[in-house]
C-alpha cells in the first residue's frame, strides 16, 4: 500500500518590522548619555565661565542650558553666543540644573553608584563627542529637523 501524502500548503510567515529605537529613546536619555561620554572623554565645558569660552572660540558642537536660572542675562548671553550669525550652535534647554549638574558629573557617586553631593550647573558646553555613538545621531536628527 502506498499512501499518498497530500501537497503541503505553503506556511506563510508573518514578518514583525522593528520600530526603530529612537521613538522608545526620549531626548532626555540620549542627552544623558551623550554626557557622560564626552565627560569621559574630557570634552565638556561645564560652568558659565567655561561654557561662555568655549562658545566665543567656536569650539562648542552642543550646548545644555538650564532654565531655572535666576539671573536673565545668563539665558540672553548664552543664547545668543549660540546664534551667533557665523556658526549655529544646537541648543537644549533643561529644567532642573542639580540634574544637569549630575549628568555633567559634578557630583560624587556612593558604593552603590548613587549621586551624592550634586553641584547645581547653569550650563554646559559639549566640545568633544568622545564617540560616534546612536544617542549623538539621535540628537543630531533631532536637530535638523527642527
Amino acid at each position: 500500500m502506498s499512501e499518498e501524502t497530500a501537497p503541503e500548503a505553503p506556511v506563510e510567515e508573518e514578518v514583525v518590522v522593528e520600530e526603530e529605537e529612537t521613538s522608545s529613546v526620549s531626548i532626555e536619555d540620549c542627552l544623558k548619555t551623550v554626557l557622560r561620554t564626552a565627560l569621559v572623554n574630557d570634552g565638556l565645558a561645564r560652568g558659565l565661565r567655561e561654557a561662555t569660552k568655549a562658545l566665543s572660540r567656536g569650539e562648542a558642537q552642543l550646548c545644555v542650558l538650564c532654565d531655572a536660572v535666576t539671573e536673565q542675562n545668563i539665558i540672553k548671553l548664552v543664547e545668543a553666543l549660540c546664534n551667533a550669525p557665523d556658526e549655529k550652535i544646537p541648543l537644549i534647554k533643561v529644567s532642573d540644573a542639580k540634574q544637569l549638574g549630575e549628568w555633567a558629573g559634578l557630583c560624587t557617586l556612593d558604593r552603590e553608584g548613587n549621586a551624592r553631593k550634586v553641584v547645581g550647573c547653569s550650563c554646559v558646553v559639549i566640545k568633544n563627542w568622545g564617540a560616534d555613538t546612536e544617542e549623538r545621531n539621535v540628537l543630531l536628527e533631532h536637530f535638523a529637523q527642527e
